[in-house]
């Protein structure tokens, strides 16, 4: 019993006593804060991340879902008092402060839980010490009898405050300071307008790089490649047709290599733009095209494909390229054994998933990871994030890794 009273009050009281200091703290800050909150933008917006703060602590003791916050304070310059007084997040999070002073009740109601069933037992003892100084629930002890009637009585009130009444100041305090902290949804709708912008913006400066990155490998392919088959073959016809008059058997072997090289040109052409948009999905569209980069996987694969309706071509672009830089990274990294690909349309959504039984690990941050696959993983993150996509990697050490893409197709 005494165990379950100590697991519900001592968290009450914990939250109580910290609030208390946080509160206290923050009411002898805050006039020293707005007055220099005028001239230093900064500071109006830590008094937002505060109240923000104060409100996910509340969010957390109650074991209830993260919210939205506020929005942080807008930016402003050194002294502009117009957009400040504008800021409803500003002026929402200043009603930190007088909630800050509901905690003063609240300290007391802790003190007393924590400290009013063992002040008891120590008094009943101890009382004999110095008889009439000791109290018990604010009365003198003169007497063992004052001890036995006054201690018990205090202790059950100490048991009854650390498992009723600051659990109730506790919650009570957490609710009150979530409703009033509560954004508005005005502010709501801005702050993700916001989120929404910062998101973007981080998503079209990757497709910006990833885009670079493709054109500097296709200008490489086109330089070192089809380029140099191509000056290869003016060469030659230029040689041959020197020796056509004096040696017509050597200029038509010249003719002949010059043949092959255009044909080995063109093949890498060809090559080269397959990378950006690949024939196969005009041709097959993109079950068709998944279909036939299954088949050429030198791993087995077996490949399930749903009804997938009407989707736009950067759509099925995108889906094809991850297809094949994963089998890439599988067949070269993962010793995997198998592959299990699904295809489906979910609602308005392309669901594209992958997995594989090998050896795990794969990671798509800023450095290549150690099986090689960091750059393909990156791109592919890029190349789904410029269509507002998402993807997850999921790969354990051990295995198995999957990777799972939605890709948006519009109503």
């Amino acid at each position: 019993m005494l165990t379950k009273i100590l697991a519900r009050g001592w968290p009450a009281c914990r939250y109580l006593l910290v609030r208390y200091l946080v509160g206290i703290t923050a009411i002898a800050a805050t006039p020293i804060g707005l007055l220099l909150g005028w001239a230093i933008p900064g500071i109006t917006a830590g008094l937002v991340r505060f109240a923000n703060a104060e409100r996910a602590a509340a969010t957390k003791y109650l074991g209830l879902p993260e919210e939205a916050p506020m929005p942080e304070a807008v930016e402003r310059g050194p002294g502009d008092v117009v957009t400040l007084v504008k800021d409803r997040s500003f002026w929402r999070s200043l009603l930190v402060i007088p909630l800050s002073l509901l905690t003063i009740p609240g300290l007391i109601v802790a003190i007393s839980a924590l400290f009013a069933a063992p002040g008891g037992l120590i008094g009943m003892v101890l009382w004999k010490l110095d008889p009439g100084e000791f109290t018990l629930l604010g009365l003198p002890v003169n007497s063992w009898l004052d001890a036995l009637l006054l201690g018990p009585a205090q202790i059950l009130v100490g048991l009854a405050f650390m498992a009723w009444l600051a659990p109730a100041a506790a919650t009570g305090y957490a609710r009150a300071l979530r409703r009033t902290l509560a954004p508005s949804p005005a502010e709501l709708e801005t702050a993700l307008l916001a989120q929404r912008v910062e998101e973007l913006t981080r998503t079209r400066a990757g497709a910006v790089d990833s885009h670079g990155a493709e054109l500097r490998r296709i200008e490489r392919d086109l330089h070192d490649g089809t380029q140099a088959q191509l000056v290869s073959l003016a060469m030659r016809i230029g040689v041959a047709k020197q020796m056509m008059a004096d040696n017509p058997e050597q200029a038509a072997k010249l003719l002949d290599d010059a043949r092959d090289g255009a044909e080995q040109a063109m093949t890498e052409l060809r090559g080269v733009l397959r990378t950006m948009y690949p024939p196969i999905l005009q041709d097959r569209g993109l079950a068709g095209a998944v279909s036939a980069l299954s088949a050429r996987s030198p791993i087995p694969v077996e490949l399930r494909v749903g009804e997938l309706g009407q989707v736009p071509a950067a759509v099925e672009a995108a889906a094809y390229f991850v297809v094949a830089e994963s089998l890439t990274n599988i067949s070269k990294h993962s010793a995997a054994g198998h592959v299990d690909l699904l295809l489906e349309r979910r609602g308005s959504d392309l669901y594209l998933a992958i997995t594989d039984d090998g050896i795990g690990g794969a990671r798509a941050g800023d450095g290549p990871d150690q099986l090689g696959r960091g750059s393909g993983l990156r791109g592919m993150v890029h190349r789904v994030e410029a269509i507002d996509g998402r993807m997850e990697l999921t790969s354990p050490i051990g295995g198995p890794t999957t990777v799972e893409v939605v890709l948006p197709c519009g109503s």
